[in-house]
């Protein structure tokens, strides 16, 4: 995976939330640390967009982590859509996030749609698994 150079703090972020990365995914991306396992889901789609194995690899829950990471280059990450959210709040220890992101790849578009879970172990969100939607 190569990174790309992340953008500008008062740039849009590539989470696609409305919200400028200086606020929105960098300090997860910073940090590890997300509020929510929505926030870190959005975090995960961003450190897919810019190539960042190592937050990647650092939010993936221990039981389910691989031990590489990478990513294929080829595919450019557009746009983040979050359908549902099932608790993942910070007072819970589980959440479940559902979302279509949307990507190109040697110019032909695609979508993913995975509902992802996540554990909250301390004050950090991990990423277990997703089950691909059938689209």
């Amino acid at each position: 995976m190569q990174p790309i150079a992340s953008p500008d703090g008062d740039s849009r972020c590539p989470c696609t939330s409305g919200d400028v990365f200086g606020s929105c995914c960098r300090p997860v991306l910073t940090t590890g640390i997300a509020p929510t396992a929505q926030r870190l889901m959005r975090s995960r789609f961003t450190a897919f967009a810019l190539g960042d194995a190592a937050h990647l690899l650092r939010t993936w829950h221990p039981t389910t982590r691989p031990a590489v990471l990478d990513p294929d280059g080829g595919i450019e990450w557009r746009r983040l859509d979050v359908l549902d959210v099932r608790r993942g709040g910070p007072f819970d220890v589980e959440g479940i996030v559902e979302f279509v992101a949307l990507y190109r790849q040697d110019g032909v578009r695609g979508t993913l749609h995975e509902r992802s879970r996540f554990l909250r172990e301390g004050r950090a969100w991990l990423y277990v698994d997703g089950v691909i939607v059938n689209q």
